[in-house]
């Protein structure tokens, strides 16, 4: 018997031990950093080659000396980095890149707001994505916190926040806070965004190494709230749209398998207020404006100007 109890204690042991390693595995995995993070001129010829219209946009900002580099230290004491474009309107478009991402990749996105509609432009870099400090991507959570900083910095009479996938999902959890006094029209746009952390790791297990969520996601939520403050399970795009009172554009691609299409539907459905839907014929993850140009231009327009 006691032989037994010893061999069922080493089991346990073992399991745990491999729970453990598994769990910070998967954490170090899922927000680990671009290590080619601070490789602008890699981002710049990625972004030009799949986005050509953006070479000549970024060109026209250079000669003006109109794209400028701007920073703002986090609450935290760690300092993040920002594009700004500056046309002097009272209008300002604050756009997020998505996950292990920077800026400089979502120059797409900017041009349509600063060219297309005339806004001013403010692309954030999120923890430990591009030139802003930090060792660990915060999945949308936190960021929140972060782009509320810039917000406020930045605030204008009319603000359009639009973000692409981790961005879209930072986003959503950035709607369902109170916003700053002054702004007279708000509004959201989230591309391909995710339900919640959990969720999107969730799918990742499955998809990736046909793993069951319980127990290693459980484990891996725990050491994230250990090492950096929040947990997968609170981490929830979806809880914080259903306190939105703000004008949310939702698009997601019907071929996206990264962040499934089907989490589109019970986000859009959560939100009470003003919203419009486009699920984009055969686009995979985070390629609606790719493969729909004046089609995604044209929406954005009629939904910033629909007031």
């Amino acid at each position: 018997m006691k032989k037994l109890i010893c061999l069922l204690v080493v089991l346990i042991v073992i399991i745990v031990v491999l729970l453990i390693g598994g769990g910070f595995y998967m954490l170090n995995f899922s927000l680990a950093s671009d290590p080619n993070r601070m490789d602008n001129d890699s981002c710049y010829r990625q972004q030009f080659k799949d986005y050509p219209e953006s070479k000549a946009w970024v060109d026209s900002l250079r000669s003006v000396h109109a794209l400028r580099d701007t920073f703002l230290t986090m609450p935290t004491g760690r300092r993040h980095h920002a594009f700004f474009v500056d046309k002097g309107s009272k209008r300002t478009a604050i756009v997020i890149h998505g996950w292990r991402d920077c800026a400089i990749k979502f120059f797409w996105l900017g041009r349509i707001y600063e060219q297309e509609l005339g806004y001013n432009v403010l692309m954030p870099e999120l923890e430990a994505c591009g030139e802003s400090e930090g060792d660990a991507l915060q999945m949308g959570w936190k960021d929140r916190l972060d782009v509320m900083q810039w917000l406020k910095k930045f605030k204008t009479d009319t603000l359009v926040v639009h973000g692409v996938s981790m961005g879209a999902a930072t986003t959503m959890m950035l709607s369902g806070m109170e916003m700053p006094d002054g702004i007279k029209d708000m509004r959201f746009v989230e591309d391909c965004g995710y339900t919640c952390v959990w969720d999107e790791f969730a799918e990742q297990l499955k998809e990736q190494f046909g793993l069951p969520a319980f127990p290693l996601l459980n484990v891996s939520s725990m050491l994230c709230r250990l090492c950096y403050g929040w947990s997968f399970e609170e981490a929830s795009a979806l809880e914080q749209v259903k306190k939105c009172r703000y004008p949310m554009l939702f698009i997601h691609g019907a071929d996206d398998t990264f962040v499934p299409t089907w989490m589109v539907y019970p986000l859009y459905e959560a939100h009470k207020g003003e919203k419009d839907i486009w699920v984009t014929e055969a686009a995979e993850h985070a390629l609606s404006y790719r493969e729909h140009k004046s089609e995604y231009i044209r929406r954005i327009k009629n939904f910033v100007s629909n007031r």
